[in-house]
């Protein structure tokens, strides 16, 4: 598959779109043909100001809907194509990375962070960490309670049966939990080109603010 991607003006300042249309070859994924499919989708989702999967798919597209186009692109190919995975950001500033794991196949990782203006001055840095570094939250405040909690309840079981004393299980546990964090919360993960900070550490060093972000990376959709 391939990922589509841009960044447009809004009310708000800035709004960046991913879109990732998959096919079953990487024959298929490599055509030109494919790019401009994903391209159209794209300026589709954009023109609805689409905000998930679904409402991607039932925006207009010509005179037919977007999953008409597609299934018409398909029955082109000869073989199964359809929209994956969507994200959309907003904020003052939106920075997009595209990363290709070779010269000739198209994007396979973007990255996307939305930043407060002077949050813009590294933002760039911040997407080549998301591409590299695969976070999966911006904050530990916004990783669900129920992922914590089973983080928990493995690294408690984890330090029983390794033999800790149990009064001293509690500071294991929390010690487990925060290399959870270090490891799949952007803010505080080790900054890849200077890992004596953290990419927090990057954010204060400019006086800017990381508001949300995505990362999209071809077959790695809830479903596929």
């Amino acid at each position: 598959g391939t990922i589509a991607a841009k960044c447009v003006e809004s009310a708000d300042g800035q709004t960046g779109y991913a879109v990732e249309l998959n096919s079953e070859t990487v024959f298929v994924a490599k055509t030109p043909k494919c790019g401009e499919v994903a391209d159209s989708v794209l300026e589709d989702a954009v023109k609805a100001e689409a905000s998930s999967v679904d409402e991607v798919l039932a925006a207009a597209s010509g005179d037919a809907t977007v999953k008409e186009a597609v299934e018409e692109a398909a029955a082109l190919f000869g073989e199964h194509v359809k929209v994956g995975q969507f994200a959309k950001v907003a904020g003052p500033h939106v920075e997009i990375y595209a990363h290709k794991k070779s010269a000739e196949m198209p994007p396979s990782i973007v990255a996307m962070i939305a930043t407060d203006e002077a949050g813009a001055a590294v933002a760039h840095e911040a997407a080549l960490q998301i591409s590299a570094m695969g976070a999966q939250w911006l904050t530990r405040e916004d990783v669900p309670a129920d992922v914590v909690e089973s983080e928990r309840r493995v690294a408690t079981e984890k330090s029983l049966a390794e033999g800790k004393p149990e009064k001293i299980v509690p500071k294991i546990v929390e010690g487990r939990l925060n290399a959870f964090y270090k490891e799949n919360v952007l803010l505080e993960q080790s900054y890849v080109k200077d890992p004596s900070k953290t990419v927090g550490d990057l954010f204060k060093e400019v006086g800017g603010a990381a508001l949300a972000f995505a990362r999209v990376e071809v077959g790695k959709g809830e479903a596929e």
